[in-house]
């Protein structure tokens, strides 16, 4: 990829960050800093990720925290390593005994749609296959901010308060207390500008830092966690702590026009954002701002999202296999079917055969591309008492049909939503991607990678470029400043288009891109958040 030919059509935003050292981009100025400075201790990449990921535990609560799930993709001496940080549920769980406390679905709050954290593990496998410095050093920023207590930024305070608020209303139950005592402790949201600390997250992290994370899933916090779950009669216990661990995986991928673009395998819905593209590289596109291409990308997307809600779970529990969802035959199979009109998406039958994104890089080749949620925000309203321990709710993701693929099942993963990107060409390293934000996920990739690839946007350009999001049916929602005469034109063709004002809908990314002939590093981060680059 020729840097210099690269362009930014979007000349009231920002342009790259460049750097020649290493680059950390996030959602927060301080997180970024926060693995920049491992980076300036002698720290590589993957050190720099996991200091960047457990300070925005901290400092972005309202996406992330230290009870929830990640997953990673790392380049490191030329090969590019999947990790899978998600947890499972709870092995007691099932369809029949939810029902049998009165439930018609999975809830969205409480103990019932909480899974094993994967967060710690994550770090902490990472750490020791990968990198140069303790897991007490890189944690060492995360514990500071925790106890030091820092300002909040702007869009991070404006969606806290609006978690509280919504919590207030629906969360009255005893076993919630504990969720306000710790992100509400003066019995409102903190305000922008304002401090927040939390001697419970570093008092949890330190322990972390210093067992290996042993003490999460073995030790004293596993005891705590277990005791709050028999306390509540929740389902998770320290026997599914003690089982959990995260799991290395082989990447997948699909050749976009000379490009290798990489996704998590399943239970990831990475899956869809491959799907799309093996769907729409069948097609030439001139142009980005033209209602062709327009069209053609929300059909593909909406095709690709059919099948991944159909078959994406536990891979292990998939009726289909990834290669047959991803080989040319069907890729062409579902391009036939885009014609002029917006259509009603249907799963086929391919032939037998609230998250937190980081993008790190250093001067020795490491790239990583990391990302973890609690889901939803907040996740489950649920925090261990004393430690800062947010609950994740990724169960809620489950099916309550016991025939479908993704039904809930003890022991099983579910479908997952945060899913991080990676590009290579003719077997090296472009760089880390992502765009966080629920099911947004894998359209905000789609869009960034043929930004990238079919119009040569620089990373920050790709980024600030006029997003749009299936939602259902034909039901699209697209930003303020999409091209009006293309929506009017969209809407002609059966889209049913609504401009959607909260811009924190359309997902939050980030990208590091290197060039391979002199080593530079190109950053873009998300303008519809605090995003921020450190770099030097």
């Amino acid at each position: 990829m020729k840097f210099d030919h690269l362009y930014n059509p979007y000349p009231s935003q920002r342009m790259s960050t460049i750097a020649n050292n290493g680059m950390v981009a996030t959602s927060q100025p301080l997180a970024a800093q926060a693995g920049l400075d491992l980076l300036k201790q002698g720290g590589n990449a993957i050190d720099a990720a996991i200091a960047t990921a457990a300070a925005l535990t901290v400092v972005e609560p309202t996406s992330n925290g230290i009870g929830g799930d990640a997953f990673a993709l790392v380049w490191t001496k030329g090969e590019l390593h999947g990790l899978n940080g998600s947890g499972p549920a709870p092995a007691s769980i099932s369809i029949d005994a939810v029902k049998s406390r009165g439930h018609k679905e999975i809830p969205t709050y409480g103990w019932i749609p909480v899974t094993v954290p994967g967060v710690p593990a994550s770090w902490a496998e990472l750490s020791e296959r990968f990198g140069k410095l303790s897991l007490k050093e890189c944690l060492a920023p995360a514990i500071r901010y925790a106890e030091d207590g820092y300002p909040l930024s702007p869009v991070l305070g404006k969606f806290w308060k609006a978690a509280y608020k919504n919590f207030k209303d629906k969360l009255t139950d005893e076993a919630f207390k504990h969720w306000f005592e710790t992100f509400a402790p003066n019995g409102r949201a903190p305000e922008i500008g304002e401090t927040w600390n939390s001697q419970g997250h570093a008092d949890t992290l330190r322990e972390i830092s210093e067992t290996n994370a042993q003490s999460f899933y073995n030790g004293r916090i596993a005891d705590e966690i277990d005791a709050f779950s028999k306390q509540h009669d929740g389902f998770l216990r320290k026997e599914d702590l003690s089982a959990f661990k995260p799991e290395w995986v082989k990447p997948i991928s699909v050749n976009y026009r000379g490009y290798d673009v990489w996704e998590i395998p399943p239970n990831g819905q990475g899956l869809v954002a491959l799907s799309a593209l093996n769907i729409l590289k069948g097609f030439d596109f001139a142009e980005k701002e033209s209602v062709d291409t327009y069209h053609k990308q929300m059909e593909a997307l909406k095709l690709a999202f059919a099948d991944g809600e159909k078959y994406i779970t536990d891979q292990k529990e998939m009726s289909v296999a990834v290669e047959d969802l991803l080989s040319e035959q069907y890729g062409k199979e579902r391009a036939n079917l885009i014609g002029e009109e917006a259509l009603t998406p249907t799963a086929g039958k391919p032939p037998k055969g609230g998250t937190v994104y980081l993008a790190t890089a250093d001067d020795e080749g490491n790239m990583v591309s990391f990302i973890q949620s609690n889901y939803m925000g907040f996740g489950s309203g649920l925090v261990v008492p004393g430690t800062g321990i947010a609950l994740q709710n990724r169960g809620h993701n489950f099916s309550f049909d016991p025939e479908h693929d993704n039904s809930l099942k003890g022991g099983k993963r579910t479908y997952h939503t945060i899913i991080p990107g990676f590009l290579t060409k003719n077997n090296q390293a472009v760089g880390p991607f992502g765009v966080m934000g629920g099911f947004m996920q894998p359209q905000g990739h789609l869009q960034v990678m043929m930004n990238t690839i079919d119009f040569g946007f620089n990373p920050q350009a790709a980024l600030d470029a006029p997003r749009w999001q299936w939602m259902e049916g034909k039901k699209i929602w697209v930003e303020p400043h999409f091209p009006s005469h293309i929506a009017e034109a969209l809407r002609r063709k059966g889209h049913q288009l609504d401009v959607q004002l909260e811009r924190g809908a359309f997902g939050r990314g980030q990208a590091i891109w290197r060039d391979n002939n002199t080593g530079t590093l190109f950053g873009g981060t998300e303008s519809r958040t605090d995003g921020s680059i450190a770099a030097y």
